[in-house]
């Protein structure tokens, strides 16, 4: 048998740390570094000279940003009229513009 490692399998030291978790977090660690891997092998084939494309997109698509602060809240706003709760919809509303404010800040700056 031979000591060569396939190139997506973890480093030992990873396999170490996953030792000590809970099953299922060191399954999440291990699938989510498995996943890193396989984009980071995509993406350098991508970038490769004879290909002449750009990884950027692939990258960008396969691992988006998480939403902003500011996206969360105006989700939760929708949610909480959809529902019809007991807030008053003015007060939605001021909290609507506020965080409609924060978010073209963010985009902005």
């Amino acid at each position: 048998m031979s000591d060569q490692q396939h190139p997506i399998t973890p480093p030992p030291e990873l396999f170490r740390q996953w030792k000590g978790m809970p099953r299922s977090l060191a399954f999440e660690a291990a699938y989510r570094a498995g996943a890193d891997a396989e984009l980071e092998a995509c993406c350098g084939w991508l970038d490769s000279e004879s290909l002449h494309l750009d990884s950027r997109y692939l990258r960008a698509d396969r691992r988006p940003e998480p939403p902003s602060l500011a996206e969360q809240a105006l989700e939760l706003v929708d949610r909480i009229e959809k529902a019809e709760s007991v807030w008053n919809m003015r007060e939605l509303d001021i909290i609507r513009h506020a965080l409609e404010r924060l978010q073209e800040l963010e985009n902005n700056g």
